[in-house]
């Protein structure tokens, strides 16, 4: 706190957007792994055959509009379309819910340039207070160089939780569009089973 407080005012800049970024990414990690939990759950406990949860049913309408505009073609191409149209039903989902993995992307590849620029800030501004004092000592230069340091760390403290949670979380929705495909296969199958 006392470096921030001490810092000029680019330095203060430099920590505030980190700070700024790093509050974001928290809320982009929490959003997206709720978001994320929320069709997991409703997919497992569709494969499961504990029913169909409200996030899932426009997947079925669409299903079974797609396969209802084909009464006049072979079941296979109907099987298809339902599939299809299932699918790019799931995908919508997914990509609503992923949404934050974009902010954590960028979060993570620009908040350690954004330290640095902070970090090359502080040592100018050390070594040019270093010239202007005609002082060479260790106690002159110290408050920059912690300063700049302290750039280096906000930068680091912002872009690692990003990069972790978007890797995390990028992983855990490709596992979720394959359980999706998974249910959306097992759904028309049961449905052609059934003479829907």
């Amino acid at each position: 706190w006392t470096l921030f407080l001490t810092a000029g005012p680019v330095g203060k800049g430099v920590m505030i957007v980190l700070l700024a970024a790093s509050v974001r990414s928290w809320a982009a990690i929490g959003e997206t792994w709720l978001a994320h939990r929320r069709l997991a759950r409703a997919v497992r406990a569709a494969r499961r055959g504990d029913g169909v949860a409200a996030v899932l049913t426009p997947l079925i309408a669409a299903g079974r509009r797609a396969w209802g505009r084909g009464d006049d073609v072979a079941d296979e191409t109907r099987r298809a379309a339902c599939e299809d149209a299932m699918t790019r039903g799931a995908r919508d989902l997914v990509l609503a819910a992923e949404r934050g993995l974009a902010d954590l992307a960028v979060i993570a590849a620009t908040s350690p340039f954004v330290g640095l620029f902070g970090t090359v800030w502080g040592i100018m501004a050390s070594f040019g207070s270093l010239g202007a004092a005609q002082d060479t000592s260790i106690a002159a230069v110290a408050p920059g160089i912690a300063e700049a340091l302290a750039a280096t760390a906000w930068g680091l403290a912002a872009a690692i939780p990003a990069s972790v949670g978007f890797n995390r979380l990028g992983a855990a929705f490709a596992r979720l569009t394959v359980e999706f495909d998974g249910w959306i296969g097992e759904t028309v199958e049961a449905g052609e089973d059934g003479g829907s």
